[in-house]
């Protein structure tokens, strides 16, 4: 493969690994920090692609892009060197592969019903999984980051990858999380709010089934002066004490807030520090832990 030169401020990533270990996840954590992001591209394109990335830099300045078992073949076995040779002409390109345990991918299979990409009549689901571990050998032992989702859910590996990311760019990811403390407080957390004091809006019939995104929470909530104080209290808080993080180098910070059930007050604090917090923070996101997908 050979994809020209390209400039040093371009950051490519390749996002591999076993089918069921939460490829899609990661590209979505990746997209949310604004990477632009293909799924499924055909390893025997690559080069074509970087060839179409480097005419407009300015434009893709961070890429990433998901290989799975599909691109099989030669073109598989290429992309170490190609990522090598990448380098060596000044593109940052890293690769990311994922993998889980082989009895946590059969049941993720199961649970969702989906089909193995390398599954066949002839070919069971336990049979595919160690034949796509052949294939991909090659790129796990290039990694640059080998991440075992086995014990990792959804939003684990979400907050994993934008961390990982976050340390390799040149902005502060702030993220704000909800969560339910009657789930247990979220893992790797810098900072923690309580919202419990505010008035609970599950006690009203109408309210219960919303949650803290839709307007009739936040009005209801919005309406007492607790509510408005402790936003206010823990918006300051944090305008003032980020940017000593800032300035100590920190390239991802943490910032939970719960309630009893994860679904309205902390739903509706996070939301609306996520408005105020954007306008000085380009890079924001928000996580509800216990809302549903």
């Amino acid at each position: 493969m050979s994809g020209g030169k390209l400039g040093g401020n371009q950051h490519l990533v390749l996002v591999s690994g076993l089918s069921g270990s939460g490829k899609s996840t990661a590209l979505g954590a990746l997209e949310d920090l604004g990477y632009y992001c293909a799924d499924n591209l055909p390893a025997s394109l690559l080069a074509d692609f970087v060839h179409h990335i480097r005419s407009d830099p300015d434009w893709y300045q961070r890429v990433a892009l998901g290989i799975d078992a599909r691109a099989r073949g030669t073109a598989i076995t290429a992309i170490p060197d190609w990522l090598q040779q990448l380098a060596s002409e000044g593109l940052n390109c890293e690769l990311l592969f994922l993998t889980a345990e082989p009895g946590v991918l059969l049941q993720r299979f199961s649970e969702t019903r989906r089909r193995h990409p390398l599954t066949t009549d002839e070919n069971a689901l336990p049979a595919a999984i160690r034949k796509e571990q052949a294939l991909l050998e090659p790129l796990k032992e290039r990694a640059d980051w080998v991440m075992d989702t086995t014990t990792t859910n959804i939003h684990q590996l979400r907050q994993q990858v934008w961390k990982w990311a976050g340390e390799r760019g040149d902005a502060m990811t702030l993220v704000l999380e909800s969560f339910a403390f009657k789930r247990g407080v979220p893992q790797d957390v810098d900072f923690v709010f309580d919202a419990r004091c505010l008035p609970n809006p599950h006690w009203v019939e109408a309210l219960r089934p919303k949650t803290g995104r839709d307007k009739e929470v936040s009005d209801w909530l919005n309406k007492d002066p607790s509510a408005d104080a402790l936003f206010t209290e823990i918006r300051d808080f944090l305008l003032r004490w980020l940017p000593r993080f800032e300035d100590a180098q920190r390239s991802y910070v943490t910032v939970g807030i719960g309630c009893t059930g994860g679904r309205h007050r902390s739903v509706h604090l996070v939301e609306r520090l996520h408005a105020a917090l954007a306008e000085t923070y380009p890079l924001v996101l928000v996580q509800h832990r216990d809302l549903p997908a």
